[in-house]
């Protein structure tokens, strides 16, 4: 077999839905590859009900919502695989849903049931990426790093826009990324109390004023001054982010732009040179924040293609699935801060 064909299965924290990516990856050489078909899922009330503070939900309850999770999400691979004639998946790889993710505690949870999945396509499938990680003494996250080398090796600087900000670095044939700070967890929520999804195209922030104090105050968190290897998870912006937001009183125009600016600046501390810098993720299309990246911060910033913009991350995971069936490394070492690169992920037949 010369060429495998995958769907990569994205839920990203922002809850914005379920993202599938078929992929047709070159074996002998896996940064060949081809999106042939894609689809962005939105959560139907059932869903987006159980998923919406989960965090907060006691553990036999999330047990059950990883099952209906699971059937959900090989439900939307069944119909995906059907609406596009797909005839020669090879695998399904999923990264799941992130219930909490607390590394320092030796903890993560992604749900949407492997072994249900599994059943319901008849297709071989790998989830639960994060796990094995943490057992090794690494963070779990980042796992895209290893397909920003793979995939889009000429750009030193891959930066994701999602619910949270991820950088990956390229630097003497050593990848280094981490979390930078959330992103669209925050504008999401904030623009929904305004009536909105989201923030489209950075409108509602760029209609806002900088507050100079929050501003100041959201880049003192201590978390900015860790050193790397770092990651986050919704529990930060929960007992951080908002708590703290909330404290001023302000209007939701004022606090987009003021969180907007606040990211950039963040991202700008990581980014201290002119090489080109890859955008991916919901945030790419926020046109207040691209720009003030490109005018205050001077950022090389390279936009893709649609199809890499909202399923980079799908494709990567589906990558990541390949390498786990191949026993290859998909987790390394030096992005995580494991005791060594390993291949992760459990594997269903």
């Amino acid at each position: 077999m010369d060429k495998i064909e995958v769907i990569g299965v994205m839920s990203g924290t922002s809850l914005d839905g379920l993202d599938l990516c078929h992929v047709i990856f070159d074996l002998k050489n896996l940064s060949d590859f081809k999106i042939a078909n894609s689809i962005s899922i939105r959560y139907n009330s059932n869903i987006l009900e159980k998923l919406h503070n989960i965090v907060e939900r006691e553990s036999e309850e999330i047990n059950n919502i990883d099952i209906v999770y699971g059937t959900f999400i090989g439900e939307s691979i069944n119909k995906f695989i059907s609406d596009f004639n797909l005839k020669n998946i090879n695998l399904i790889s999923s990264h799941g849903h992130t219930v909490f993710h607390q590394p320092e505690m030796g903890i993560t949870l992604q749900i949407g049931n492997g072994e249900i999945i599994n059943k319901m396509t008849g297709i071989k499938t790998v989830n639960n990426f994060r796990a094995q990680d943490l057992s090794l003494g690494g963070q779990g996250a980042p796992l895209v790093p290893i397909g920003d080398k793979i995939l889009f090796s000429k750009f030193k600087y891959c930066l994701n826009l999602g619910g949270f900000i991820n950088l990956s670095i390229k630097s003497d044939n050593q990848i280094t990324a981490y979390d930078i700070c959330p992103l669209n967890t925050v504008l999401n929520f904030y623009s929904k109390k305004m009536g909105y999804e989201f923030d489209e195209n950075g409108i509602l922030s760029s209609r806002g004023k900088i507050n100079i104090d929050l501003f100041n105050e959201l880049n003192s968190i201590s978390f900015y001054f860790k050193k790397n290897p770092k990651s986050l998870g919704i529990e930060f912006v929960i007992d951080k982010i908002f708590p703290l937001i909330d404290s001023y009183k302000i209007s939701e125009e004022e606090t987009l732009a003021t969180f907007v600016k606040h990211a950039a600046f963040q991202i700008s501390k990581n980014i201290n040179d002119s090489e080109k810098v890859l955008l991916s993720g919901g945030g790419t299309y926020n046109n207040n924040l691209v720009d003030i990246l490109r005018n205050e911060y001077n950022i090389n910033i390279i936009i893709p293609n649609k199809k890499i913009i909202d399923f980079k991350e799908a494709l990567i995971f589906a990558l990541l699935g390949v390498l786990r069936i191949q026993n290859k490394t998909n987790c390394l070492k030096s992005v995580t801060g494991a005791e060594k690169d390993h291949s992760s992920g459990d594997i269903y037949f």
